[in-house]
């Protein structure tokens, strides 16, 4: 299983992936993001939080790339995510607050 790291193209982002010592994080943004890192997989593109449909684009994501927990870093994502996080509970997916959103 994986974790997902939102925020991408913040520096917030890669500070936050390094103190988790893991070698099963992605991190993605809906900004632009350089097509090297999504090519490699080192990155990847996720929904956007102005969506109406941000919820189930970020759920359909998470089944489909095995994610188990979610740092949206993001203050948007942030209130998405934790407004259905029931939802995201019900299929196991844990959303981790952090004490610097973007």
């Amino acid at each position: 299983m994986y974790t997902l790291i939102t925020a991408a193209t913040s520096s917030q982002a890669y500070k936050l992936k390094n103190t988790l010592h893991s070698d099963q994080i992605l991190v993605g943004d809906y900004l632009e993001l350089p097509d090297l890192l999504i090519k490699s997989g080192m990155s990847i593109i996720l929904p956007d939080p102005q969506k109406s449909s941000y919820t189930h684009e970020m759920l359909a994501l998470c089944l489909d790339k095995n994610i188990d927990t979610i740092y949206p870093l993001r203050v948007e994502e942030m209130e998405n995510l934790m407004n259905a996080k029931q939802l995201f509970t019900e299929y196991n997916i844990e959303i981790r607050a952090t004490d610097n959103e973007i």
